[in-house]
């Protein structure tokens, strides 16, 4: 692999290999749909509802139905071959962590191979449409191949490997009842497989293969309670297996089966005595035994999908208190202790221990959402305490060590704890039902351990994590807040302003999640951002502004949506002419200097809706005052349209002096015309700025990223109608297991 020649001569293999697959599926879809016209669309594909079990498109008319059978019979040989040869070459699917190295030995995947990604993309629709020409075919090689596996005549890890990647990568093209017949057997075989073969490597080989094919198939599990129990059995058996890789893709598997078919844990099936989730729950404590903590967590958060599938309040409870009974009990440990001395909260054991204990009330309150409550509600006050005791113990570490103290690994650790605490309560107050009683118990005594503490800090010990739980709270309980807001104001504005603006690289999460917060208070307690004093607001609109100059994304399209929420809702309010006469000229000179830069076309849209905003409401007649200033102006304008008009002309000849005064005038006065029609007054915009000299050089796809977003969601309807083009477990498909 050192070799320079032998890499490249392997990736051009790599890539010839993903031209040939592109080449193939082309073919295949040409065969499966019918003649490509010069649109690059295929005759039928808009008038024909595709059926799984009809090998011929109903619907097909002018004779197109007769060719594209006689197309079908004349390939179907060749059809039948490159079936094998898909089967035999399957590329390895995302899910699959569990690979063999180049010296032969099976280890866990480290590095994500895009290309590979890329091939099973391309070889995986192939396939589903093969299947869909001929399912009684490719049913019968792929058991012919399993059958091989199982004899031993056929046996080798790449032979499986492929052969359960193909058989996964076809979930829900065919028809329930054969998919049902197809998979009592595929499951059959590798358990079997599973039993009879020795060997380490050979039993993780296996284990994957199993947990891959099962967790691609909810529908098949749903509908057989034997086999889903039988499946999960044997996920808790690889769950003890230490092979690199098998537990992790155990836990994953687990939790996406459970997501689709968590009905079935909590009802008695037929022959049980007891719901599965209290069987579990019995014998949680061996299950999770050889689990890392991360895999603890994942199981964790499984179980709370379960649970929450429970209807009965009483039974739900007392499921929750199984589930987290070995984390509360070792939480009382550490509270009790505590009590006696609070210097034993300082041991990095025991922060460790707190930190991993706040992992698993996350997992939880993130799958079980409002029936987290008793839980959280037990441990929430003394998690306060502890906050406030490690940000305590954060502060006087950096008081004394000075910057640098922040970088050492016991204030990492504190810090992370605190970071964990605002996330569970995030994350239960976001997933939470709106109850408004929930709000009332929680926010009051998060005020100062949490927004006072922030206030307090030095900003390198601040954590941004507040700012993004007040926003959750904001967005969840809206107007309810407003009397909150001036505190919240009180304790993050100023002090965060100052962290962020003093250059575009410093304190990145606290920028976004800060203008995150600011628009969730615009949005929802916009009355409270009126009652700010003119100083205030103007330290408001300036952090707008220099938010939607930044050059990262996230931070510019927020501040573009933060500014839009607070045009309309200063347009709707009183202080509707008072506003615009202090912040009109300013807020269009400003989105049309980053529209015309070259660093922010990703924000297009947004820059259009506001141009589109001032530009609407400067002829509605709503504004009642001149915005000119009458002290600068040498005369009078009729009305403020004719005074923006000039204005704007001026402002765009000063950007673009390569274009003449009548270019200018001519875009000016089209954007006026166009004004009430955004397509039109979109485009208008976009064809200048194309023909800028300053953007026709450039790759502009930025500017076209409506209509990226829309031919997407076009090509996301077509594959919806081909049953299993997009995988079952990314439809998110009502509980179908009730």
């Amino acid at each position: 692999m050192d070799n320079p020649a032998v890499t490249a001569n392997m990736m051009g293999l790599q890539v010839l290999s993903i031209l040939c697959a592109a080449y193939l599926a082309t073919f295949v879809l040409a065969t499966f749909v019918g003649k490509k016209t010069s649109s690059g669309t295929y005759l039928g594909s808009e008038r024909c509802q595709l059926e799984t079990n009809v090998p011929l498109l109903p619907g097909l008319v002018d004779g197109l139905g007769a060719q594209l059978l006689q197309r079908r019979q004349l390939y179907a040989g060749t059809m039948s071959k490159l079936r094998m040869l898909m089967i035999y070459r399957m590329a390895k699917p995302e899910e699959v962590l569990i690979v063999e190295d180049e010296n032969g030995n099976i280890v866990r995947e480290t590095m994500k191979d895009n290309d590979v990604l890329v091939q099973y993309k391309i070889m995986r629709e192939t396939l589903i449409y093969l299947s869909h020409l001929d399912h009684e075919d490719t049913e019968k090689q792929m058991l012919k191949k399993l059958s091989k596996q199982l004899s031993g005549e056929d046996w080798t890890w790449n032979n499986l490997n492929t052969l359960c990647w193909a058989i996964g990568s076809i979930s829900g093209s065919m028809m329930e009842e054969q998919e049902n017949r197809f998979l009592v057997m595929v499951i059959r075989d590798l358990l079997n497989l599973c039993e009879i073969t020795k060997g380490k490597d050979n039993k993780a080989v296996i284990a994957s293969n199993i947990m891959y094919v099962v967790g691609q198939y909810p529908r098949f599990l749903r509908a057989h309670w034997k086999f889903l129990k039988t499946v999960v059995n044997k996920l808790f058996e690889f769950m003890h297996e230490t092979h690199p890789g098998v537990q992790d893709m155990a836990c994953d598997t687990f939790l996406k089966i459970v997501q689709k078919c968590k009905r079935k844990f909590v009802i008695v099936q037929v022959g049980e005595n007891e719901p599965f989730v209290s069987e579990l729950l019995s014998a949680l404590a061996t299950t999770v035994a050889d689990l890392e903590p991360h895999q603890i967590h994942s199981f964790y958060e499984s179980v709370g999908h379960m649970i929450q599938a429970e209807s009965d309040p009483h039974k739900r409870n007392e499921y929750l208190q199984r589930l987290m009974e070995l984390p509360n009990q070792k939480w009382g440990e550490i509270i009790g202790q505590a009590r006696q001395s609070v210097d034993f909260l300082k041991d990095q054991d025991v922060i460790r221990t707190v930190l991993n204990i706040l992992q698993t009330n996350t997992s939880v309150a993130s799958s079980l959402g409002t029936h987290f409550l008793s839980q959280i509600s037990l441990i929430f006050l003394d998690m306060l305490n502890v906050y406030r005791m490690y940000s305590e113990l954060i502060s006087s570490s950096i008081a004394e060590g000075g910057p640098y103290a922040s970088k050492t690994s016991y204030v990492k650790l504190l810090r992370s704890v605190k970071r964990e605490t605002l996330k569970l309560i995030e994350t239960f107050l976001d997933k939470a039902e709106d109850q408004p009683q929930i709000g009332k118990q929680f926010v009051p005594p998060m005020m100062d351990p949490v927004l006072g503490d922030y206030a307090r800090n030095l900003p390198d010990a601040r954590e941004s994590e507040v700012l993004s739980l007040f926003a959750t709270i904001i967005n969840k309980y809206k107007v309810a807040m407003i009397d909150d807001v001036p505190r919240l104001f009180e304790a993050v504005f100023q002090c965060t302003l100052e962290m962020i603006t003093k250059n575009f690289e410093d304190y990145p999460e606290h920028r976004l999640k800060f203008f995150s917060l600011l628009r969730a208070i615009a949005t929802h307690c916009f009355a409270a951002l009126i009652r700010l004093s003119s100083q205030q607001l103007k330290l408001v609109m300036d952090s707008i502004i220099w938010a939607f100059r930044h050059t990262e994304r996230n931070i510019a399209e927020t501040g573009l949506n933060l500014l839009l929420e607070m045009l309309k809702n200063f347009q709707a309010s009183e202080f509707c002419n008072q506003f615009y006469r202090t912040y009109f000229l300013s807020i269009e000179q400003e989105i049309f200097a980053v529209l015309t830069d070259t660093f922010h076309k990703p924000g297009f849209k947004l820059h259009v809706l506001v141009l589109q905003h001032l530009f609407c409401l400067v002829e509605s007649g709503l504004l009642t005052e001149p915005l000119w200033d009458a002290a600068t102006v040498p005369y009078p304008y009729p009305n403020n349209g004719m005074f923006v008009r000039e204005y704007t002309i001026k402002l765009l000849s000063t950007s673009f002096p390569n274009m003449t005064a009548a270019e200018v005038s001519q875009f000016v006065n089209g954007l006026f015309d166009s004004r009430n029609d955004l397509s039109t007054f979109k485009n208008h915009i976009r064809d200048f700025l194309v023909q800028s000299k300053e953007f026709s050089a450039q790759d502009n796809k930025d500017l076209y990223a409506e209509e990226a977003a829309l031919q997407r969601e076009r090509e996301r309807q077509r594959m919806l109608s081909i049953p299993g083009l997009i995988a079952p477990n990314e439809i998110q498909d009502e509980m179908l297991d009730s």
